[in-house]
């Protein structure tokens, strides 16, 4: 047997009513209280507003729109352009080159100028074709066909091209991928770069264009170690990190997208990177479907096709094309079959024992992953009720209750709560699946505080959901607005401050349960 230095159940709802204090200190989380949050701080109720700077969880991060990484993207080149006294697309290329860093642009070039010129492709020609009369033909050297010297363009190493060849190379160039940024002369032999100013000057379209600059744009966030994108759907914002300590990764982006930025996973506290990579990795595999096989059905002993039962007897028949009859319960051929006690014992328990536990492992991955689905799949629901209370609903019901939409922003603050809280919900379930079966004191309160949480959180949705509607579909101002409208406030304050409790406890391992000793696992 398990022994603790306490009672488990007991201080399960110790633990969890002295957190839900800091939030209910009136026990507030009863279903008949009085919701009157006059008394609290409006900054105790709800987080601010999305800004640029972020600081939580032990770490700070700062959320760039495109608009800021393209300014710090021509700033850096600006700078180099300047300090190096090269042209600025020479600069941009220099700086693609050193992975956007400008201080190891600097330390390279005056370092080993000559190296890194040649390595980039920078090669000091004049124009090759100054001397050249206009009414002379140079041959491209695709084509082969003669131009003047006004139709034909160099990459800067002098070997000659037309318009219409340098159209189609660079067209099939961007439409490879970002390689186009590091495109060089035509020429199988030569390494002399193609800048920015020649992609402007010679792309057939200005679809092409554009496509070269948003792979230039990602490239600084790619290539930066410091930055990334928000993996959010159709997002183009980037989160970049402040150094420091601390072990959460979560960014919450302007756009409701949670995530982490270590692995780029929807965010996942209080489960750690390894287990959601082992968790995503085993959803994948296909030993769940073996083992589910294995627990479920038995194989035919003729063509050994697995057979589930789905009759009460004991004869069965496999498909027609093999067509063996046989006992479900000792594989024996019917045709000639008595009975099952000449059925070796000592087989049949081992083949009992090993299809218990296989079906038990089967039930435990099904019963927690259908919770982590369930839960993943509410969150979007929740995200989509979000935005349309955000682009529809609230201008109905300010015209309904007579508010500036200002004034509602308390009913989006409570969405974004659920969306966030189905989120943790979600990882809890994975946490569950990878809690040793042995620690039965951690088990006790890791279920007891994840049910107080979710029963808060259920609260909280019926009130933002079907309270709401009553409002939504009233003729003119309700009375009980202002009462609803402390409801909802309390009500996200409380859900908030139990997922916090539940995620800080998670990520402690449930530290509260002193364990001394262990129960064996069953088999």
């Amino acid at each position: 047997m398990e022994e603790t230095d306490f009672d488990s159940d007991r201080a399960a709802e110790d633990y969890y009513y002295s957190s839900a204090d800091d939030a209910t200190r009136d026990g507030a989380v009863s279903e008949d209280a009085d919701w009157n949050f006059d008394s609290m701080e409006e900054e105790d109720l709800l987080d601010s507003e999305h800004a640029e700077s972020h600081k939580g969880s032990d770490r700070s991060y700062r959320i760039l729109k495109k608009e800021d990484v393209r300014q710090r993207q021509e700033d850096a080149i600006a700078e180099v352009s300047t300090v190096l006294s090269v042209p600025r697309p020479a600069a941009t290329i220099l700086l693609h080159r050193f992975n956007w860093s400008v201080s190891q642009v600097h330390e390279g070039w005056f370092a080993d100028e000559d190296g890194v010129r040649k390595s980039v492709g920078f090669l000091d020609h004049t124009r090759p074709f100054s001397d050249i009369d206009a009414s002379d033909r140079i041959t491209c050297g695709i084509c082969l066909d003669p131009y003047p010297p006004a139709e034909i363009f160099p990459a800067g190493c002098g070997h000659p091209f037309c318009r219409e060849c340098w159209g189609g190379y660079i067209r099939t160039s961007i439409n490879d991928g970002p390689g186009c940024l590091t495109l060089r002369c035509p020429e199988p032999s030569c390494r002399a770069a193609v800048d920015r100013d020649m992609i402007d000057k010679l792309a057939p379209s200005e679809d092409e264009k554009k496509k070269y600059s948003e792979y230039l744009l990602r490239s600084y966030i790619d290539e930066n170690k410091k930055i990334k994108w928000c993996p959010g759907p159709d997002c183009e914002c980037a989160a970049e990190f402040d150094a420091g300590g601390g072990d959460s990764w979560d960014v919450s982006c302007p756009c409701y997208y949670s995530f982490c930025w270590n692995c780029l996973e929807d965010a996942h506290r209080p489960v750690d990177c390894q287990t959601v990579a082992n968790w995503i990795s085993k959803n994948k595999d296909q030993s769940e479907t073996q083992l589910w096989i294995l627990a479920r059905t038995k194989p035919c002993p003729k063509c050994q096709r697995p057979i589930e039962k789905n009759m009460g007897c004991m004869h069965m028949t496999c498909n027609p094309s093999c067509g063996h009859e046989f006992c479900w319960t000792c594989l024996g051929d019917w045709n000639n079959h008595n009975s099952c006690n000449g059925y070796n014992g000592t087989d049949a328990m081992e083949v009992d024992k090993h299809r218990k536990k296989a079906n038990k492992y089967v039930a435990k991955y099904a019963h927690y992953y259908e919770r982590w689905a369930a839960n993943d799949l509410l969150r979007q629901l929740a995200l989509a009720t979000l935005h349309r209370m955000q682009t529809e609903q609230l201008t109905r019901l300010s015209s309904v209750q007579g508010k500036a939409e200002n004034d509602l922003w308390f009913i989006t603050e409570a969405w974004a709560q659920i969306v966030d809280c189905r989120r943790a919900l979600k990882w809890t379930y994975v946490y569950g699946y990878y809690l040793s079966e042995n620690e039965g004191a951690k088990r006790r309160l890791f279920e007891f505080l994840k049910g107080e949480a979710e029963t808060g959180l259920e609260r909280l949705q019926e009130c933002a959901d079907k309270e709401l509607q009553q409002f939504l579909d009233d003729d003119g101002p309700s009375k009980y607005f202002e009462e609803f409208n402390a409801k909802l406030k309390g009500l996200t304050a409380v859900t908030r401050t139990y997922f916090e409790k539940l995620i800080k406890a998670l990520e402690n391992g449930l530290s509260e349960v002193q364990t001394t000793g262990t129960s064996g696992e069953e088999d």
